[in-house]
């Protein structure tokens, strides 16, 4: 039989597990992670062209950032996205193919020629498979979690707590990796004056669910960790 504690370290760190899975999930489906903030957009003769180009065109690094400069664009783990200026405001987003993911990032925007640039390239597929990572991680301790309830076992328990544990870090991993890999893009292109980059939601989002998974994680094995110490007790005094 299971003592309240535990079973109420288990509920609460079951709905942080939740919420955290909710936010990150929200967080890799949508497009706000970074955004981009530029004076009134003034009609331009070649404004069609430049979202025809990033709507139809060829994926090219250099060419969909300066139209996202130009065009207040936002940019997430699956999206880039520009504000159309017709007569009403309306946003276009474009999605990354799986090949797009897992390109090359050269050091000279625009210059497939030049020198490639590793440390972008394996920053950006980190931020890519990492919230996959996680999601999967945490699906895979819902599943032993719900075996242990079946099997009416404490021992599973434990294994949750470990892989909540290893799906923060992941998460965790994903932020910074992002974060990094704006911060040099940054240094090889640098928004043109007046045009102003920050935070979105999406990341905050993110962000918030390190903390309750590492909470659920940290539930899940202190409740695996004391059901264990309070049963060799117990099991010591009967043979007593």
């Amino acid at each position: 039989m299971v003592d309240n504690r535990y079973a109420t370290a288990l509920v609460i760190g079951s709905v942080l597990s939740l919420l955290a899975t909710v936010y990150l999930s929200v967080a890799v489906g949508t497009q706000h992670w970074y955004q981009y903030s530029c004076p009134p957009v003034k009609s331009e003769s070649n404004a069609s062209e430049l979202i025809k180009e990033f709507i139809h065109g060829d994926f090219d690094e250099k060419t969909s950032r300066d139209t996202m400069f130009r065009l207040n664009g936002t940019l997430g783990l699956w999206w880039r996205c520009i504000w159309v200026p017709n007569p009403k405001m309306e946003t276009r987003c474009v999605s990354f193919t799986l090949p797009q993911q897992f390109s090359l990032k050269y050091k000279y925007l625009g210059n497939h020629s030049s020198e490639e640039d590793l440390l972008r390239t394996y920053l950006w597929r980190c931020q890519f498979l990492l919230p996959l990572v996680s999601l999967a991680l945490v699906f895979l301790g819902g599943l032993v979690g719900v075996c242990a309830c079946l099997c009416r076992s404490f021992t599973p328990t434990l294994g949750v707590g470990v892989l909540h544990l290893l799906a923060g870090l992941c998460t965790l991993g994903t932020v910074c990796c992002f974060l990094a890999g704006v911060d040099l893009l940054r240094q090889y292109l640098s928004p043109p004056e007046g045009v102003e980059g920050s935070l979105g939601w999406s990341l905050y989002l993110a962000l918030i669910s390190f903390p309750l998974q590492m909470m659920a994680a940290a539930l899940f094995l202190w409740a695996a960790r004391s059901h264990r110490q309070n049963y060799t007790r117990m099991t010591a005094y009967r043979v007593a």
